[in-house]
């Protein structure tokens, strides 16, 4: 059974919301950040990533950085910028990117269900990634990101979540990227029940992004629940701020590796190690695009000014689920034997690239700091719910997911 609830949300004022809502947190570095939010006063960086308006050489995981946003969020909602909705809420939030939409229902998931597995994993966190959205959290006494949910789709949701899109929105507008940002409020105690009965016939949830605000929510509330005397559950740190996404209609793009050196090898000493367990061609392309690989284990390389095709034999996949994705056939048969990295997490010759920045993104940073790119086919949902229910860990760096998330659409307290 998956628990999803309602809660009194913190929503921007409509006429807001594009200057508020900002990318999260941890997909741009701090130099970005202030950048994106220069002029701005109202960007939701203010509070997620509130180093931004401290020098460049101060301490960004210190004691002031997390008043600071504290400070922040209280005077956005002091000011008006957020209203907080009279009444226990469902919201749902759809994203529009060209041709790729995906419409999710924003609820809080219970901090008890992750930690017993209900809401599943399938990446490893750093602490101290954890640590920086604890205290983030912690001091903000709100859940200040989303974290991006998935389920097997069903016909009776989607029904539901069409009938209340069908409306007039509450947000609705254009971001710069062109991606298009629509909230809707459920206040009907009706269709409320109904998602929550609707969802208690779920086996299962699924992060598909936002492992670290996961793992931060679960710390926060064994804190709060320990210095609780009256400690009930129904408090608002047991539920952590989620859009539940169904998984038919979810965006995973590949997510692509580049190295700085090649180890000490030629391009013709790798081609004939490659060779050994890859079927390897040169191929010709107008385009760089036209080198993406098409389906699962077909990998593209580009080395030395030229595509390749790298497809592994069969007899070199494995049947494991984690083995046989192809970003393990990558870090297993050619990075770590051919390149001696053993770790991908903590080596600083290699490097990954978004499917959002395109095969030319990969060439691009081949003619400036990089001798070889790997371009991979993406992970499939299947493949991340499949690792997830079998309790295994992804590598890292293995999904991608476009359209992002916009932190600041909406808020939860932990009161």
């Amino acid at each position: 059974m998956a628990t999803v609830a309602p809660f009194k949300g913190f929503i921007p004022k409509a006429d807001m919301a594009e200057k508020v809502a900002a990318l999260p947190y941890d997909v741009m570095s701090t130099k970005e950040a202030k950048e994106m939010a220069k002029g701005n006063p109202h960007s939701f960086l203010h509070v997620e990533k509130s180093e931004i308006v401290f020098p460049d050489d101060f301490d960004g995981h210190s004691e002031p950085v997390y008043q600071k946003a504290s400070e922040n969020l209280e005077k956005m909602i002091a000011d008006g910028v957020f209203i907080q909705s009279a009444e226990p809420c469902f919201y749902i939030y759809k994203q529009v990117m060209g041709k790729v939409a995906q419409t999710g229902l924003v609820a809080g998931y219970s901090v008890e269900e992750y930690d017993k597995q209900i809401v599943k994993k399938h990446e490893l966190t750093r602490k101290d990634k954890e640590d920086d959205r604890v205290n983030n959290v912690d001091k903000c006494n709100a859940n200040t990101g989303l974290v991006f949910l998935t389920y097997p789709h069903q016909k009776q949701i989607d029904e539901l979540v069409a009938k209340i899109t069908s409306r007039k929105p509450y947000i609705d507008y254009v971001a710069v990227d062109k991606i298009v940002h629509t909230l809707w409020i459920v206040e009907d105690k009706s269709e409320i029940e109904k998602f929550v009965k609707l969802f208690e016939g779920l086996k299962y949830l699924y992060i598909a992004d936002g492992h670290h605000r996961s793992a931060a929510a679960s710390r926060v509330c064994a804190m709060r629940k320990a210095r609780n005397q009256n400690h009930s559950g129904k408090e608002g740190y047991n539920f952590c701020l989620a859009v539940i996404f169904p998984d038919n209609q979810l965006n995973c793009m590949d997510y692509n590796r580049v190295l700085k050196d090649m180890n000490g090898l030629t391009p013709e000493t790798l081609l004939a190690k490659l060779r050994e367990k890859f079927i390897v061609n040169e191929i010709k392309v107008k385009d760089a695009n036209d080198a993406k690989p098409q389906k699962r284990r077909e990998m593209a390389m580009y080395l030395d000014n030229k595509w390749y095709k790298m497809c592994i034999k069969d007899e070199f996949v494995s049947k494991d689920p984690v083995k046989s994705l192809d970003v393990s056939i990558l870090q297993d048969n050619v990075l770590a034997p051919f390149f001696d990295i053993k770790d991908p997490r903590t080596d600083k010759r290699i490097d990954f690239v978004g499917g959002i920045r395109g095969m030319d993104g990969l060439v691009k940073r081949c003619h400036e700091d990089c001798k070889v790119a790997f371009a991979l086919f993406a992970t499939g949902i299947d493949q991340l719910m499949a690792i997830a229910d079998a309790g295994e860990i992804m590598p890292p760096k293995s999904t991608w997911f476009e359209p992002k998330l916009r932190s600041g659409m909406i808020v939860k307290s932990l009161d």
